[in-house]
């Protein structure tokens, strides 16, 4: 049986996780297994019923009031229950924080095989392997997993989520947890509201120096308003506080794994290429031709950003 973990969002299941549920239903497809999903926290039935659309068959819903605050241990602890309960032989891990921390902790307590990055669906034609990212998604590794508990964290656009018509039945998952699951305290979190999460956005808007300052940002946030797209910057932008720093992209920042990255007045350094190389689609904007962007975009456009931008909203707005 396939086990996929499904990240909550203010009691929404985050786009990331309906990828991720979709992935494992596919694997399960191919083993002749099923796909169940487990949720930790605060949702309704209705919310979580919505993973039957991707694939999954059954919904366990963990939602004891002490697993508020996302504690990866205490999650760990949960998600390894569940394995158990289920007899799941592989568990799917959508790409987060909370998930990486968790499911590392998880596959030191089950003794479980664990590969992160993973792109593609696994090749079941001799054994089971996966392809990995590797170095910043410069190069792509191909492993074979072993373990009889085998533990998966894909990246965004592993696969294409797409919605169908079923729905789960959802069941009440309250496995007994220690004192000792609860060893680490989560001492407060701080969330960014009215946003759209840059790991979550289909199309991202990002800014860099080439913005010239904090007051010049409306082109770009006129542009993100009518793609829908969630706004993202370099490092440099951050550091220079032009724009706060949970939209700093980057090796050191957020990775991201959009559809679509425009990228406007951004040179291109390799530290943010490597936050953004996931992208399906890449457009870079930047009056210098000899940007290093322009090697890594898909798509190019030589002029003035202060130029471009309104041209562009103008453009999709009649479009729509």
């Amino acid at each position: 049986m396939v086990l996929i973990f499904v990240e909550l969002d203010n009691g929404s299941i985050k786009k990331t996780s309906l990828e991720a549920v979709a992935y494992g239903a596919e694997v399960a497809k191919a083993t002749g297994t099923t796909a169940t999903a487990l949720a930790i926290g605060t949702a309704d039935d209705a919310e979580l019923a919505k993973a039957g659309a991707y694939g999954a068959t059954k919904v366990l819903h963990a939602n004891d009031g002490k697993l508020a605050n996302e504690n990866a241990m205490a999650y760990a602890s949960v998600l390894a229950a569940a394995v158990k309960q289920e007899n799941s032989q592989v568990v799917i891990l959508p790409k987060s924080g909370l998930c990486d921390a968790m499911g590392a902790r998880a596959a030191a307590k089950l003794g479980a095989s664990i590969v992160s990055g993973v792109t593609e669906l696994p090749d079941l034609s001799n054994g089971f392997k996966v392809t990995r990212s590797i170095y910043t998604g410069k190069a792509f590794a191909t492993v074979d997993v072993k373990g009889a508990i085998k533990i998966l964290g894909i990246k965004k656009n592993a696969i294409e989520a797409a919605e169908g018509t079923g729905t789960a039945t959802v069941e009440a998952f309250a496995p007994a947890l220690s004192d000792g699951d609860f060893s680490a305290k989560v001492t407060g979190q701080e969330k960014a509201s009215g946003e759209l999460s840059l790991t979550e956005a289909d199309i991202i808007v990002s800014g860099g120096r080439g913005m010239k300052g904090p007051d010049n940002w409306q082109p770009l946030l006129d542009l993100a308003e009518a793609l829908g797209a969630a706004t993202g910057c370099s490092k440099p932008v951050s550091d220079l506080d032009w724009r706060p720093h949970h939209e700093h992209i980057g090796q050191t920042g957020i990775k991201v794994a959009p559809n679509l990255y425009i990228a406007c007045g951004i040179s291109g350094a390799i530290q943010h290429l490597a936050g953004v190389n996931s992208s399906k689609v890449i457009v870079a904007i930047n009056k210098d031709p000899e940007a290093p962007f322009f090697k890594a975009a898909d798509y190019g456009i030589v002029g003035d950003v202060f130029d471009i931008l309104p041209r562009l909203t103008k453009a999709v707005k009649e479009g729509k």
